[in-house]
């Protein structure tokens, strides 16, 4: 039924120009409308991206619901409107749309000012998000993955707290820092082939030194995105001071960007650089899961303590990742290798539910209480039981609870890292302890226990509204936990391919 439709460029223009007509709705005297209509669009593009997952062809790694421009869109440089996904883009545009319906319900009654522009925003920055997921062409890479800044800027510049200038002003900077030397690398593999599709840069016999030159600005464009150590530190502030949604968003799907840029770009298109400078990888990531757990260990502001495990999670991915050419090196055994890089996959849809649903559980003490420190609660099992009952599931899931969605991405890259080493597995491991010494005492000390105070006692239990989003978050974390099996599935043969394409293009 949907095999002729252009499920990618809906996916992609149906946000964005769904986002343009609730801007023009006007006021906030036209609020109800902006928000009526912003659901409707959100759950529309949910609904148009699940026919990728229903109607993928298991088994291929070729790129599917391909779409490509007769004509260049633009000429001179042979650059086309080329889009398509495969087993790892695919279930990343998913994440972004289901994570975006829960966002608009999430600030139904929270924003009451620029109603209109706050929707607006996320829905058009959704679009730009599954462009860059679905792009082939690397110029449509690059500006959608530049235009996506624009949406998330003024979403914190905006609605932010009292720093949110300082904050923006980081994350932009630091971003777009990065995405600089992306560019420089993109303009050099063009000179090189006379193209901008992906596939033909994958294809390139490029020397070390070129390699290892492209390979480091990859490495400043991504690192900066996901973020590795250290680069880092725009993110605890872009978190604190954002938007409930805008922290759902950072966490939940840009911070993948920048793992998916590692897959997509690095690791086919530099093999040899990516082989020679595993250690450089395989070190920042240990850094950021050690180090980073002890750093949330000491965070007294609960979107801090959540900011700073975003970045210990990620170090997992970028981990599982680069853990491949070590153990391609040692063994050449492929299954270990594929193991590290679907550990690292899972772990990324995971942590998009996980982190999201921590954050959207912070915004719903914040929106009652006005407060984010730790210290100004306790006790509130007491007064909003169902709320703790979530809450406690998301930390747990933050630990990597078997039966959880955190579980399964950590075991399989631990697995892997055992094949290469087991120092790695072992600093790796220790994210199992300090995972629940952070995720665990937070609970403790805002969940359990005596009620501390009066505004902790006046608390009202979750509303329908809210036990709706946080329902539809512990459902994936649960069902992701206990089946993994088919999200494995899917990226069986794409990250099998990957593996093969960086067998072959080395030296």
């Amino acid at each position: 039924m949907f095999a002729d439709w252009p499920l990618l460029s809906l996916v992609i223009w149906v946000p964005i120009f769904g986002g343009l007509l609730v801007l023009a709705t006007g006021g906030d005297e036209k609020a109800p409308a902006a928000r009526i209509l912003a659901l409707a669009v959100a759950i529309l593009t949910f609904a148009l991206s699940l026919p990728l997952w229903t109607g993928f062809q298991l088994g291929t790694a070729e790129m599917q619901f391909v779409e490509r421009s007769a004509e260049p869109w633009i000429p001179a440089f042979n650059i086309y409107y080329h889009l398509g996904v495969d087993g790892i883009a695919m279930p990343l545009i998913l994440l972004t749309t289901f994570s975006t319906v829960l966002v608009v319900i999430a600030g139904w009654e929270v924003i009451q000012t620029r109603v209109g522009q706050y929707m607006a925003a996320f829905l058009i920055m959704e679009g730009l998000m599954n462009g860059v997921f679905a792009a082939v062409d690397a110029a449509l890479f690059y500006v959608f993955w530049e235009a996506m800044l624009i949406p998330m800027f003024i979403i914190i510049g905006i609605w932010g707290g009292p720093n949110r200038v300082y904050a923006t002003l980081k994350f932009f900077l630091y971003t777009f820092f990065g995405s600089v030397f992306m560019l420089v690398a993109l303009l050099y593999l063009y000179n090189v082939s006379g193209s901008f599709a992906i596939p033909d840069f994958h294809q390139m016999k490029l020397g070390m030194n070129a390699q290892i030159l492209i390979f480091l600005a990859f490495l400043i464009a991504f690192a900066v995105k996901v973020p590795m150590w250290p680069v880092h530190t725009w993110l605890p502030d872009a978190h604190v001071e954002a938007p409930t949604g805008g922290s759902v968003i950072l966490a939940a799907i840009m911070l993948k960007l920048g793992a998916y840029g590692f897959l997509r770009f690095s690791l086919p298109i530099t093999p040899d650089a990516s082989g020679a400078l595993d250690w450089l990888m395989i070190s920042l990531s240990l850094i950021a899961v050690v180090y980073i757990g002890f750093v949330a260990l000491v965070q007294a502001d609960m979107k801090k303590l959540i900011a700073y495990s975003s970045i210990a999670h990620m170090g997992f991915v970028t981990l599982g990742f680069f853990l491949a050419w070590r153990i391609l090196d040692n063994s050449g055994d492929l299954r270990g290798a594929a193991m590290g890089i679907q550990g690292g996959l899972v772990q990324m849809i995971s942590h998009g539910f996980i982190s999201g649903a921590l954050f959207l559980c912070v915004g719903v003490l914040y929106d009652r209480m006005h407060s984010r420190q730790i210290r100004d609660y306790g006790g509130v099992v007491n007064t909003m039981p169902v709320f703790a009952a979530f809450m406690v599931l998301f930390a747990m899931a933050n630990s990597g609870l078997p039966g959880t969605s955190g579980f399964v991405g950590e075991f399989l890259v631990i697995l892997s890292a055992f094949k290469a080493d087991f120092w790695f597995a072992f600093l790796a491991a220790t994210t199992l302890i300090l995972g629940a010494a952070y995720s665990l005492w937070m609970v403790k000390r805002v969940i359990f226990g005596e009620v501390v105070n009066e505004r902790v006692a006046k608390l009202q239990d979750i509303t329908g509204r809210e036990f709706l989003f946080l329902m539809l978050l512990a459902i994936a974390v649960i069902g992701l936990g206990v089946w993994p099996a088919p999200l494995l599935e899917v990226m069986d043969a794409s990250v099998a391919h990957l593996l093969q394409q960086m067998m072959t293009s080395k030296l």
